[in-house]
């Protein structure tokens, strides 16, 4: 098994061996030691693969890297997952290119309902509150949120689903034992706890740019479907996003202020077909076919919790269309809803007590 191991590393490591190719010689070859022992002649038959780079395999001799890498994540207590893993995560290996090699760290476990949270580092209160709100709400019902480690929106998101008790899967754009940013410490140590860190990155490999699209695939690769709040038109969440469409997964973006820059994007995704989330039953409504196409027993889970949101009737549901997580006063609610003043305070005393909306000081009104 360690020898195994040592050639899937090894492969990794071979100039010009990227993931889509490497995926294609393990569907050849079924094994990197098979790899290696290939002729010019069965190299030259996989699909994409180039003279230059069937040179390196052939050639390829510095085994001893693979070795010392080995001893590193046993040294760290880091599991490597490989493509003919059974722990490999199910939905990643369905993308069209999945990291050949995988590291792990933290507490394991099936995380059936992983979802992407991203967004923009600069986020506004606003972002905040709606990261927090979301992914806590998620986090509680079973939901594992999947994010970037990166400040902002991330790092508010894993918090939000520990703080819940629930899980939180961090994807890293850098080695998975070096911490970046290193203020993030202390959550690293919380995700550890119960959560899981992935890389795809060789241990003490330092975050670069290129290598945070190579991340937020993996990220959108690992989930059901991916939530953007807050993002601007050419931020790294947008990537994850176009990544999370290419591999056939839902997007939902949270709908900002139109005088915000970190709104351009999610109202971008929005015009282009991306679910508008107003709270996390917008989430489970589309989530719902695609679990019972491929796990029909477990798509009474999500039937429940829909079944235990509360049923809105008459102008309640009005009222609640007009409400966001951003504090709205009732004379303004009045005026949106064209209601008599009577019945707005009926209605919303009645939607506090169902617990779907919270009043705040001076008479304003946020959903919970």
């Amino acid at each position: 098994m360690m020898e195994e191991l040592f050639h899937w590393i090894a492969l990794k490591q071979v100039s010009g061996v990227g993931a889509v190719l490497y995926k294609r010689l393990i569907e050849n070859f079924t094994t990197p030691s098979a790899v290696f022992s290939a002729d010019e002649e069965a190299l030259w038959a996989v699909e994409g693969i180039s003279e230059s780079v069937a040179k390196n395999i052939l050639t390829f001799n510095d085994f001893d890297s693979a070795k010392r890498e080995i001893e590193k994540t046993e040294k760290d207590g880091v599991k490597i997952l490989t493509l003919n893993d059974s722990d490999y995560p199910p939905l990643l290996l369905t993308i069209y290119d999945p990291p050949p090699v995988l590291y792990r760290k933290g507490k394991m476990d099936k995380d059936p309902y992983p979802l992407a949270m991203v967004g923009t580092r600069n986020m506004t209160p606003y972002g905040k509150l709606v990261a927090e709100r979301i992914a806590g709400a998620l986090a509680r019902i079973g939901i594992t949120v999947v994010s970037g480690f990166a400040r902002g929106v991330d790092a508010t998101a894993h918090q939000a689903a520990l703080i819940a008790g629930g899980r939180t899967i961090a994807v890293l754009g850098c080695g998975i034992d070096v911490i970046y940013p290193k203020e993030h410490r202390k959550l690293y140590d919380q995700i550890l706890e119960n959560g899981v860190i992935f890389s795809e990155f060789p241990m003490g490999t330092h975050p670069e740019p290129h290598y945070f699209p190579q991340r937020n695939r993996t990220i959108s690769g690992l989930s059901l479907g991916c939530v953007v709040c807050e993002a601007s038109t050419k931020s790294g969440s947008m990537i994850t996003a176009r990544f999370a469409m290419e591999q056939g997964r839902e997007v939902f973006a949270v709908p900002g202020s139109i005088f915000s820059d970190t709104s351009k994007g999610v109202h971008y995704l929005l015009q282009s077909g991306a679910k508008l989330v107003g709270d996390i039953q917008d989430i489970l409504k589309e989530l719902l076919p695609q679990i019972k196409a491929n796990k029909p027993q477990e798509a009474i889970f999500v039937t429940t919790v829909l079944k235990k949101i509360p049923a809105l009737v008459g102008d309640e549901e009005k009222l609640y269309t007009l409400l966001s997580l951003e504090p709205k006063q009732i004379n303004t609610i009045i005026e949106e809803s064209t209601l008599a003043p009577s019945v707005v305070s009926y209605c919303l005393l009645a939607l506090e007590l169902k617990g779907v909306v919270r009043q705040m000081g001076g008479q304003f009104f946020i959903r919970t």
